[in-house]
């Protein structure tokens, strides 16, 4: 018998990602405080973050695998999430205009109180931004719910000179790394029915 599994995320891009290889599979949103501790590092304030998320509706839906993560954008060890307003998001691509960041996306897979995780890393290497590229792109309403404040699946990949790693990590959801880790909690479902 087959367990269900619920993806623990309101992004669309994730929703997609996860459509696009087949899986079946419900949404359900755990409503938690996503801000940054004081002097958290990247990576254990993306896992916090996940395990959070995961940890939340598998209490709540025991019987299902459950599906979350976590994804941001970081340079220079700074956390740059979705953008408030205009402003930020100009103060975050001009952090970003021509140097190399990273986008780290920690998934979480939970299943009768047993969790699965990885973290996946991605290096993303900007042109050179002008203003009014940044206005523009500011303008077609992308940007707002990103982190980093850019999709490199829209507008913003014109501005991407180089990639190293995991393209579908940099939308919201690096699926090799997903896939494995939910074989292994259907194994373990497998086993238990």
């Amino acid at each position: 018998m087959a367990c269900r599994i619920i993806l623990a995320s309101q992004s669309p891009r994730r929703k997609d990602l996860l459509q696009q290889v087949g899986l079946d599979f419900s949404i359900q949103i755990a409503n938690i405080n996503e801000t940054p501790l004081l002097n958290e590092k990247v990576e254990q304030y993306i896992q916090r973050i996940a395990m959070a998320k995961a940890q939340t509706i598998a209490k709540q839906q025991p019987d299902a695998i459950v599906i979350a993560a976590d994804t941001t954008v970081t340079v220079d060890s700074e956390i740059l999430g979705k953008p408030e307003h205009q402003q930020h998001a100009l103060y975050m691509w001009q952090k970003l205009s021509g140097r190399l960041h990273q986008v780290k996306t920690t998934i979480v897979i939970a299943y009768a109180s047993q969790c699965w995780h990885d973290t996946v890393t991605t290096d993303i290497l900007f042109k050179d931004l002008t203003d009014e590229e940044m206005l523009a792109y500011w303008q077609t309403g992308e940007p707002l719910d990103k982190a980093g404040g850019y999709a490199i699946q829209g507008r913003a990949a014109a501005w991407v000179k180089r990639m190293e790693g995991s393209y579908s990590n940099v939308v919201g959801l690096p699926l090799f790394e997903t896939l494995q880790l939910l074989k292994q909690a259907q194994f373990c479902a497998s086993k238990s029915v």
